[in-house]
């Protein structure tokens, strides 16, 4: 068998099986976008994730298609037989249709019904399908919507100022939603590459010592911050030394929403070039003449140079 027909033999074999041809994928790591190759992609073992991940829109594009292709493929079945629908005009493809949508969706009319042994068989294969799909489809609809999400949101630009008289990092998150986060905890990751003694570089993950990292009772805002002493990935490095750099940073949040009772997470990365030097955040908490504290989220990417 020649070099060509074992190509194609092999590609005839990926697709019956679902497998497509290997592609490259982008993957965001820090700033950086990396480039996977060499993975097959195969749509069937990937469903759950796929489904998870589309957006909506996609979502239940594909739903309405598959439904309609699952009736479809019933509807020529039903097509094979000899009169297997009573009321169903002879020869209508359409009425043979909209018949096996009413059986999967369980609506039964009555308009039309089986009066064969055929009909009856092929309606009670597509009922059990019908229910099976309809659970799929209602638990992958559950599990989007009952997915917990974190409504925080992150300043756009990270600040390094003088705080308590040392050079420190810091990064502000607000919670979008105003109910309580119990238990929240933060990581702040450096990411850059580094070469080991036998001289292979690999991307490293270096810890980030926050001030506080954990806050009881998550509510409005909060700023993490980062001393830059000796232990610091930024010790020793001018404002021009990490904008050259190709660091980059991840920021994480975790906890308990009140609310859902649900673990919820959120992570934000940045890259060198976001750190505004000699920067601090403009104050988004203000006391009006009555004493009451209002917040304004709309401050919250707001940073001005620190006064000399």
């Amino acid at each position: 068998m020649a070099a060509g027909q074992i190509r194609q033999h092999l590609k005839r074999l990926r697709k019956a099986a679902g497998v497509r041809k290997p592609r490259a994928r982008v993957v965001r790591l820090g700033a950086n976008k990396v480039m996977t190759e060499g993975l097959e992609a195969n749509r069937w073992t990937d469903f759950y994730h796929n489904a998870m991940t589309v957006t909506w829109p996609a979502f239940f594009t594909w739903l309405a298609a598959i439904f309609i292709a699952l009736n479809v493929v019933f509807a020529a079945i039903y097509s094979l037989g000899d009169a297997p629908i009573a009321n169903a005009k002879p020869g209508s493809f359409t009425d043979l249709f909209f018949f096996s949508v009413e059986t999967t969706s369980t609506v039964g009319y009555g308009d039309m019904h089986p009066q064969t042994m055929y009909g009856h068989f092929i309606a009670t294969v597509e009922n059990f399908v019908g229910l099976v799909s309809l659970a799929v489809m209602t638990g992958l609809v559950f599990a989007r919507f009952s997915r917990p999400h974190a409504r925080l949101i992150f300043a756009n630009n990270p600040v390094i100022a003088l705080h308590n008289g040392a050079p420190t990092l810091m990064v502000r998150v607000a919670n979008a939603r105003n109910n309580f986060i119990s238990d929240a905890s933060a990581k702040l990751w450096a990411i850059r590459p580094r070469a080991s003694a036998e001289g292979r570089r690999m991307t490293g993950f270096q810890p980030m010592r926050l001030e506080r990292s954990e806050n009881p009772v998550f509510a409005l805002s909060w700023t993490l911050l980062h001393v830059i002493d000796e232990m610091s990935p930024l010790y020793g490095m001018s404002a021009e030394e990490i904008a050259a750099s190709d660091m980059n940073f991840a920021v994480t949040i975790s906890g308990l929403d009140e609310t859902s009772a649900q673990i919820v997470h959120a992570r934000r990365p940045y890259a060198a070039t976001d750190l505004r030097h000699m920067h601090e955040f403009v104050d988004i908490i203000r006391i009006d003449e009555d004493g009451l504290r209002h917040v304004d989220y709309a401050k919250i990417h707001d940073t001005r140079p620190v006064a000399a």
